[in-house]
């Protein structure tokens, strides 16, 4: 199975072009089962989000020993482990592509993981936040120092733009566009879409990477660094905003994502349809973007008030 794995990954890396993020989440759920397997054996050495060595020995994890009741037991063992719902159905997810992959690579002769059935997900409203309390969390840096200055420059362009996370500690100068007002994104699946910024953001951004104290040895395509002048990354962005939300006394549920929630709800209450939104934000389902209709109370209102004779 180790051999199997860290194939399954490189084919993730170089053949289906997957980002550094989806790569690290299938050697995250590999390694689970992995770790099942092995029941916390002494040989018990091997992780798949780190390099394979053909020099190691670890435990001989045959993929024939793997059926389906393996498979179950394994998600047993998660559930009363008390592993969120979430995390075992990317658990299943992940486990019937790498079984996939190992069918037509002829590992096997067929998928174990083929049958397994998915707990249901209960459906989460997103968090929102009210325009004051956006103006109240963007306050927060420091802007007369070049950190606090780029992260108020990452807060206003989250919510000019609805961008996940990964998709603006990637981006790069090229993808920028500050006459135009407009930013070139590689979403999920490496999708590409090209989506309007405000001229507030723009601003921000231009005087960010003009600024006096930006490292003239940085990282020359990277628009956000960090403080050793290379890319920022996820978990740095995650952490500021962990810093902020504390200072801000705003609640503790509160992420990066958050904003992207936010600004979808206020384009919904300003009237936007949601094809576009869908569009903004680079939903594959129209689906997944109604779920903003939910969100607002002022929405809700609104409709409701419009709908009903009596109001």
């Amino acid at each position: 199975m180790i051999k199997a794995a860290y194939q399954f990954l490189e084919y993730l890396r170089t053949m289906k072009n997957a980002s550094e993020h989806t790569i690290r989440n299938y050697a995250i759920d590999l390694n689970s089962l992995k770790n099942f397997l092995e029941d916390d054996s002494p040989t018990d050495k091997i992780r798949f989000d780190r390099p394979y060595s053909a020099h190691e020995n670890p435990s001989p994890l045959s993929l024939a020993q793997i059926d389906r009741k393996t498979l179950r037991r394994f998600l047993a063992e998660l559930t009363e482990n008390n592993i969120q719902k979430r995390t075992i159905v990317r658990r299943i997810s992940s486990l019937r592509t790498f079984f996939k992959y190992c069918v037509r690579q002829k590992l096997l002769e067929a998928s174990p993981a083929e049958e397994l059935e998915s707990p249901k997900l209960d459906k989460r409203i997103p968090v929102s936040l009210s325009y004051d309390n956006v103006q109240r969390l963007f306050e927060q840096p420091d802007t007369t120092n070049y950190l606090g200055f780029r992260d108020r420059c990452i807060m206003e362009l989250f919510y000019s733009s609805g961008l996940r996370v990964s998709e603006l500690v990637a981006l790069n100068r090229s993808d920028l566009d500050p006459q135009a007002l407009l930013v070139h994104l590689k979403g999920k699946g490496k999708k590409e879409r090209v989506i309007p910024i405000t001229k507030n953001a723009a601003d921000w951004i231009t005087s960010y990477l003009e600024h006096a104290e930006r490292p003239k040895n940085c990282d020359p395509k990277a628009i956000f660094l960090n403080r050793l002048a290379t890319r920022l990354t996820t978990r740095s962005v995650d952490r500021k905003f962990d810093k902020y939300l504390k200072q801000s006394g705003l609640a503790d549920n509160i992420t990066p994502h958050t904003i992207r929630h936010t600004i979808a709800t206020h384009w919904l209450e300003n009237g936007m349809d949601l094809k576009t939104i869908q569009l903004l934000l680079g939903h594959t389902s129209l689906a997944t973007t109604t779920i903003y209709t939910h969100v607002s109370p002022k929405l809700k209102k609104e409709v409701y008030d419009k709908a009903h004779p009596r109001a």
